[in-house]
């Protein structure tokens, strides 16, 4: 569980991150904030692309961001959609996430307030490597 100020923290980081988002078809633009068990956070925005299936959500761009920087263990990520919309990620980031753990808090927006909860809640049953044979 995290305090109080570490959540807002990570929300901040993430409305500052949605700045940078590149979201011209959708007008979408969306920010995260990955926190590593280093302490560390991670930030990411949405980048959208013509071929609509090429574009990337801001939470996957965090991992990817935070695994090229040599980190696997993550805490809690905080999703900001625009004006603070209640949002929760996507299924493919959802199963992306799950990928490094499913004890990862969300923190998204909930009636202009922060919530956070586990991705296993949001994540039931999720396919992982033992799913494989």
């Amino acid at each position: 569980m995290l305090s109080p100020e570490k959540v807002a923290a990570l929300v901040s980081e993430a409305m500052h991150a949605r700045e940078h988002a590149y979201a011209p078809y959708s007008a979408f633009p969306v920010g995260a904030a990955l926190l590593l068990d280093s302490g560390a956070i991670v930030t990411a925005a949405n980048v959208e692309n013509a071929s609509f299936g090429l574009s990337i959500c801001a939470e996957r761009a965090a991992v990817v961001r935070a695994v090229a920087q040599g980190s696997r263990r993550y805490l809690a990520i905080a999703v900001i959609g625009p004006k603070e919309l209640d949002l929760t990620p996507c299924g493919a980031c959802r199963q992306f996430l799950s990928e490094f753990g499913l004890d990862i808090e969300i923190i998204t927006m909930r009636a202009g307030q922060p919530r956070a909860q586990p991705l296993r809640e949001l994540l039931p049953e999720a396919f992982d490597a033992e799913s494989l044979p």
